[in-house]
């Protein structure tokens, strides 16, 4: 039995099988690459599911931690610590609500572990607000259609799929799903009883669908009328995903409530609500807590996350680089791809058939980690140091991944056979298995969808594919830093 067959049984035998088989085991990373248990190297174009912002090994990341731990380690909410004051702080000055003259409002943060626990907070933020404004039973939550919000209970119920939502309901929440990006039908469902609307700026488990233009004004509007709060879910958006810190900046709004995790703690656990105005006071002592919130070890990683992409103007290189890997994506021609959306360095490359599962196995292939977000939909959400040589690779890469997922989709085989793209331009054939369902061979056009999609080239177009270029420097000042893997990579479909 070979090592990596003997990590998956241990892996099956002692946890929980809620993520199914993960079947690629990272052991090491530098950068932008990360390696396997096998040696193998790849470049993470999903860096921990927008999480690592500064990716791999970046030595103020590295250093933040390890000279707080030695500090302090962890002090419960029965004390303070100056790293978790100095976040706080941080995060209201970058919303523009300090309290400071010419600041937009004044807010106060709670730190928790994780996205759903940030949410879970914004719950009881809200219904506490409602009720000090004598309005205890406006209860009502208005929420999109295909949102997620979380795994906890009151996320989960705020999160429109059913079907991650539905086996374990009641959940003791009146929740009004709407259609995302529809303000009409937004505004005619903040009624009286509603105390908030939840939304995230752009839906990223549906598949990275930025909202419409003018959407997140029109919510702001309807809220205000109606006298209902407006919470931003922000975990997978924000701290310089899209190319500004938060992505709601872009519409000239502010929420009542902000909620942030994932990017935030660049690869350790951190979650945080931000109430704005009212609702940075709405919760009282004893209203509300956690053992961990506020952890200052998390709390120094998140400050180190902070003074990285400001020092390296890391906001600038995301919608630089992030414009680049759109437009390269945007000019292969190809039959199995639609398009691509969404904004900074968090896209999705849209597919013309369901067959997200085998792309993602053949990018694995070809030392590719990408994210089949949805049938049809591959999330792409790089560490925010990802550099313009890097991106120009995987679109170099992109037309004979995808030439491989149409001859096994064609073939029926149940099998991504690639040709790794080395630097040379040679390559040895390899095998991937795939569990996706056998397809037909035909690849019927459709129209791509809409929600910011960019079309893919004509066909005729000088799409352009070059052979993958020699290692290239990150962007100027990123430390942390590294050249793109030169070789092949394995792993199997996970």
């Amino acid at each position: 039995m070979n090592p990596e067959q003997k990590l998956i049984d241990r892996y099956a035998a002692a946890l929980m099988p809620n993520y199914g088989q993960p079947m690629l085991t990272l052991v090491s990373g530098q950068g932008c690459q990360v390696w396997d248990a096998a040696g193998d190297e790849y470049l993470d174009l999903i860096a921990g599911i927008a999480v690592s912002a500064l990716g791999h090994g970046h030595p103020a990341l590295a250093e933040a931690v390890a000279q707080q731990a030695r500090r302090l380690a962890h002090a419960s909410n029965l004390f303070m610590n100056e790293r978790e004051i100095e976040l706080a702080e941080r995060l209201l000055a970058l919303l523009g609500a300090d309290g400071r003259p010419g600041a937009r409002a004044h807010g106060r943060v709670f730190f928790a572990n994780s996205g759903t626990e940030a949410n879970e907070a914004a719950l009881k933020v809200v219904r506490r607000a409602q009720a000090k404004r004598g309005s205890p039973d406006r209860r009502a939550i208005v929420a999109a259609e295909h949102g997620f919000h979380g795994r906890t209970m009151g996320a989960l119920a705020l999160t429109g799929k059913a079907s991650i939502r539905d086996p374990f309901g009641p959940f003791g929440l009146d929740v009004r799903f709407v259609p995302y990006g529809d303000a009409t039908a937004l505004k005619e469902a903040v009624t009286g009883d509603v105390a908030a609307v939840f939304l995230e700026p752009c839906q990223g488990e549906a598949g990275v669908v930025p909202a419409p233009d003018g959407y997140l004004a029109a919510a702001r509007e309807a809220c205000d009328a109606a006298g209902a709060l407006l919470v931003l879910d922000e975990i997978q958006s924000g701290i310089g995903r899209t190319g500004a810190w938060f992505a709601h900046q872009r519409d000239g709004i502010l929420p009542d409530v902000l909620t942030l995790a994932k990017g935030l703690g660049g690869g350790l656990p951190i979650g945080a609500c931000i109430g704005l105005g009212e609702c940075g006071t709405a919760l009282d002592k004893g209203d509300h807590g956690s053992t961990f919130g506020g952890n200052p070890v998390a709390c120094a990683a998140a400050l180190a996350v902070l003074d990285t992409i400001e020092a390296d103007d890391l906001l600038a290189n995301a919608a630089a680089v992030g414009e680049q890997l759109s437009a390269g994506i945007a000019a292969v021609t190809h039959p199995l791809l639609a398009g691509v959306r969404g904004r900074g360095l968090w896209l999705a490359a849209l597919l013309t058939e369901p067959v997200a599962g085998l792309v993602e196995s053949a990018c694995r292939a070809n030392g590719y980690l990408v994210n089949a977000v949805q049938p049809d939909a591959i999330r792409l959400a790089p560490p925010l140091i990802l550099n313009a040589a890097q991106a120009v690779a995987f679109t170099a890469a992109l037309p004979g991944i995808l030439d491989a997922t149409a001859t096994a989709e064609a073939t029926g085989t149940g099998h991504v056979i690639t040709r790794p793209l080395l630097a040379n331009g040679q390559g040895a054939w390899r095998e991937a298995g795939s569990t996706a369902r056998p397809h037909g061979a035909g690849h019927p056009g459709r129209p791509a969808p809409e929600n910011g999609v960019r079309r893919p080239a004509e066909a005729g177009d000088d799409a352009g594919h070059p052979g993958r270029p020699a290692a290239g420097a990150g962007p100027a000042g990123a430390s942390g830093a590294v050249a793109q893997p030169a070789g092949p990579a394995g792993g199997e479909e996970s």
